[in-house]
């Protein structure tokens, strides 16, 4: 099977802004005080700027979002990826912002409500690639310092 042709810069960031609208789940990877690694797969809500995530308070990956402030989080296949790092900020189910909370609803479930106690987490990217196959893979970086390449 022969790879496709190189996407142009402009197409792979279309075609990442539709996947950041279309798809609903990534893996997260975020890592505590001691660089011990955990991954999950968790929904986010792309709102043009930013990616919103929520998870329990109490999970690995909430601690380790708090503490570092900082995630990086992968789309799509390995043939088709999408790998997206940024900073973090955290929101209890108390100061979250209303428009925030209620996008993140309209989308998949009301994280304020219930007995289980959700943190909301607002990924501002800083760096973000995305590439298809090895003929993508020298200009994949679409962002850099949270600035768009192209």
């Amino acid at each position: 099977m022969q790879p496709e042709p190189p996407r142009s810069p402009t197409r792979r960031k279309q075609d990442t802004l539709a996947r950041l609208d279309r798809d609903m789940d990534a893996w997260v990877a975020s890592a505590d005080r001691e660089g011990n690694a955990h991954l999950v797969p968790l929904s986010f809500l792309w709102d043009g700027a930013a990616l919103t995530l929520a998870t329990a308070e109490t999970t690995p990956t909430a601690r380790n979002l708090r503490t570092s402030r900082r995630v990086r989080m992968a789309l799509g296949q390995t043939r088709d990826v999408v790998i997206i790092e940024g900073t973090v900020e955290t929101f209890a189910r108390e100061t979250v912002p209303l428009d925030l909370a209620d996008a993140f609803a309209a989308k998949f479930w009301d994280a304020r409500v219930g007995q289980t106690r959700y943190a909301f987490f607002r990924v501002t990217p800083r760096r973000i690639q995305a590439w298809r196959n090895e003929a993508e893979a020298a200009g994949r970086d679409l962002m850099r310092g949270g600035r768009w390449l192209v």
